[in-house]
């Protein structure tokens, strides 16, 4: 695997809280930020692909945005 270095700036409270996550867990600096980044990429795809799956079944069933927040009314309103 190749790499890259980096430089990121952080506030000194999240790099003090980076630090303490790192130190419990008995890894670097690096590999807590690198963890984060996948964790976060990976979380971004699923969303992206959930997101577009709806539009997809709402396309397919002529539902439109409006649709979907009349609906959303409607059931706060039964609550």
């Amino acid at each position: 695997m190749s790499l890259a270095t980096v430089n990121i700036s952080f506030n000194k409270e999240l790099l003090k809280q980076i630090d303490r996550v790192a130190k419990e867990e008995v890894r670097t600096r690096s590999e807590l930020i690198r963890e984060a980044s996948r964790m976060y990429l990976e979380r971004k795809k699923k969303w992206e692909n959930l997101f577009s799956y709806g539009k997809k079944v709402a396309l397919e069933n002529g539902i439109s945005q409006k649709d979907i927040f009349d609906e959303i009314k409607v059931q706060r309103r039964k609550k």
